[in-house]
């Protein structure tokens, strides 16, 4: 093993403590504010809504002038320090403004999906009981409706006199009073849009903490450009493509949909360097790729395979990138030569996607955490990434262990799988205005319990086994893990979505075996001669004879508790999180 390179990502805030900030870690204003000074006149705001979808760019000046001047509109409103201001729409600068805004007007950030149905959003904004909410024009007339005295206005400059870049006022008013860091920053819904909403507290020093904190495993620069297309109302994208570049000066490229068209132009246009995405925005990329070098035939094929695992030995032996030469015109051909760092969270990658893309010369890494913890709580190196961890943790900077542990054997080490607990300065204050809930979720030592499982190896590197709650239990007594077997799927083309579960047979209700849900890809479908309208038992069996091929070839690598043994055509994908993860609330 190489030695751990000893990072300390935030030691330029020592030139301003005192000075521009006085606590442990600057709050959100503080931090805009140093950032301003130091990259006045470099982009951070960067879309492409302009005319014929056309780059716009903002500086670091022209956005905090932005910033102050919808601040300034905010607090001519009446808002008092801690009142709630929602903000929801699709992925732009008018988001981060108001967001940013927020902050410096003393106001606490309530970022909701954009994608929730009406009613859904209704429930949350009764339940922040906001003053202001800033959103895509399709929400303010209900939200004007349900809620009278809400002042709303519109993220889109369809119209003009309710626009943010248009809301000012003519005289300075009154400030509030600064918010600190043990101030919250934002309150965010992780769950129960329908029903009791669960929100997560979090502080400005979570926020700032964390993004500075993660940085100890992966250095970024000024001259970075982030790419945050995944929802920016997620914590994992508000922290790893908001945060994080804010808090190294660097550049941010707002997309707004995962259209083949407008991500490769986005890609290409925007010279993106680091890059966020879930396992299932990777998959399709790397799949296309592999599409692409098998037209070209066997041959092809198979010198490229050597290639790339002459690179990744390489890579992992000296730490030289060779492939980014060796792969160039792949590379450019993706839209991707310019990436400089990819980022997978929201779920465990498989380790053959993890190889492949280090292989063709991007250093991929994972990372792990989640809303509660503002999110990131372990990161892969990229001088030293293990291919089957989601990430080293960041100590000293914070504890991680495992509680309620059991000794098994993984790879034929003994290791002691239990549920990952951790504390740190990123962790939550509590869920909003549920104690009770709050004090379920953690130890009395003060750990919070994630309700992953998992275990650590003695260089601190996370092994993710799965939610706790989603473990099947054979009639051996053997646990097994739904996404352990469902990242064995990744690459297949066959399978658009699958996702594992336990079901119990007549003849024994106290055990489960493993079943397969499986909505089959447009790609088998089309290739079978079928329409996706096609739902005969004849179009049925020609897709279930092809599934079960891919399934079979899964099980061979398969423990035999774990091997699937029923599996079900579902004729609709099941409802998907804005991470691309299954909500996993249907009927066993």
């Amino acid at each position: 093993m190489k030695k751990f390179i000893e990072r300390k990502p935030w030691s330029f805030l020592d030139e301003f403590r005192g000075k521009k900030f006085n606590g442990e870690w600057p709050t959100f204003p503080e931090l805009v504010k140093i950032q301003c000074l130091r990259f006045s006149e470099r982009p951070l705001f960067t879309d492409f809504e302009g005319e014929g979808a056309s780059k716009n760019t903002l500086t670091y000046r022209q956005s905090y002038e932005k910033i102050i001047t919808l601040s300034n509109w905010l607090l001519q409103t009446g808002l008092k320090k801690g009142d709630k201001v929602v903000i929801s729409g699709k992925n732009s600068p008018e988001w981060a403004i108001s967001f940013i805004a927020t902050f410096f007007a003393g106001g606490i950030a309530v970022p909701i999906d954009t994608a929730l149905h009406q009613n859904e959003v209704c429930n949350l904004v009764k339940t922040a009981e906001p003053k202001v909410a800033f959103c895509d024009d399709e929400k303010i007339e209900y939200l004007l409706n349900e809620f009278p005295g809400l002042i709303v206005k519109s993220l889109n400059p369809t119209i003009p006199g309710s626009y943010v870049y248009n809301l000012k006022t003519d005289d300075e008013p009154a400030q509030n009073e600064p918010v600190t860091e043990n101030d919250t920053a934002v309150i965010l819904f992780t769950s129960g849009t329908t029903g009791n909403p669960k929100g997560v507290v979090l502080t400005h020093k979570n926020l700032i903490a964390d993004a500075f904190i993660a940085q100890t495993n992966l250095d970024i620069f000024p001259t970075d450009v982030f790419y945050a297309l995944l929802p920016i109302h997620h914590a994992y994208t508000m922290q790893a493509a908001f945060i994080c570049p804010i808090s190294c000066g660097a550049e941010i490229v707002f997309g707004k949909s995962m259209s083949v068209t407008r991500l490769m132009k986005e890609l290409k246009e925007g010279e993106i360097s680091v890059m966020l995405g879930v396992p299932l925005l990777y998959n399709k990329l790397l799949s296309g790729i592999q599409k692409g070098i098998a037209a070209k035939g066997a041959v092809v094929v198979s010198i490229m395979g050597c290639l790339q695992a002459l690179s990744f030995i390489i890579k992992k032996l000296t730490g030289k990138n060779v492939g980014k030469a060796l792969f160039k015109a792949v590379l450019q051909q993706a839209n991707i030569y310019t990436l400089r760092v990819a980022i997978c969270g929201g779920g465990p990658l498989a380790a053959s996607v993890f190889r492949a893309y280090n292989a063709m010369g991007i250093d991929f890494i994972q990372g792990y955490g989640l809303t509660e913890t503002s999110p990131i709580i372990a990161l892969n190196p990229i001088e030293n990434f293990k291919l089957t961890s989601v990430g080293r943790d960041f100590s000293p900077y914070e504890e991680v262990k495992i509680i309620n542990g059991e000794e098994t054997v993984v790879g034929g080490k003994k290791v002691v799988v239990g549920e990952i607990a951790v504390k740190g300065p990123m962790v939550m204050q509590g869920y909003y205005n549920r104690p009770e809930e709050t004090a379920k979720v953690f130890t009395e030592d003060g750990f919070f319990k994630t309700g992953d499982l998992g275990w650590i190896d003695d260089e601190h590197y996370l092994m993710l086994c799965g939610r706790a709650k989603n473990v099947i239990v054979t009639n051996g007594g053997k646990n097994v893990y739904p996404e352990e077997i469902e990242d064995s799927f990744q690459l297949c083309t066959n399978i658009q979505q699958i996702t594992v579960q336990g079901y119990t047979t007549a003849a024994d209700k106290t055990s489960e075996e493993i079943e397969a849900l499986i909505y089959p890809s447009d790609d088998l479908v089309k290739t079978l001669g079928l329409t996706r309208e096609d739902n005969s038992d004849d179009a049925r069996q020609k897709i279930l004879v092809e599934i079960n091929k891919d399934v079979s070839r899964v099980n061979k690598g398969l423990q035999p508790y774990q091997r699937i043994t029923k599996v079900t055509l579902l004729e609709k994908p099941l409802e998907m999180t804005t991470t691309q993860k299954v909500k996993r609330n249907y009927k066993k």
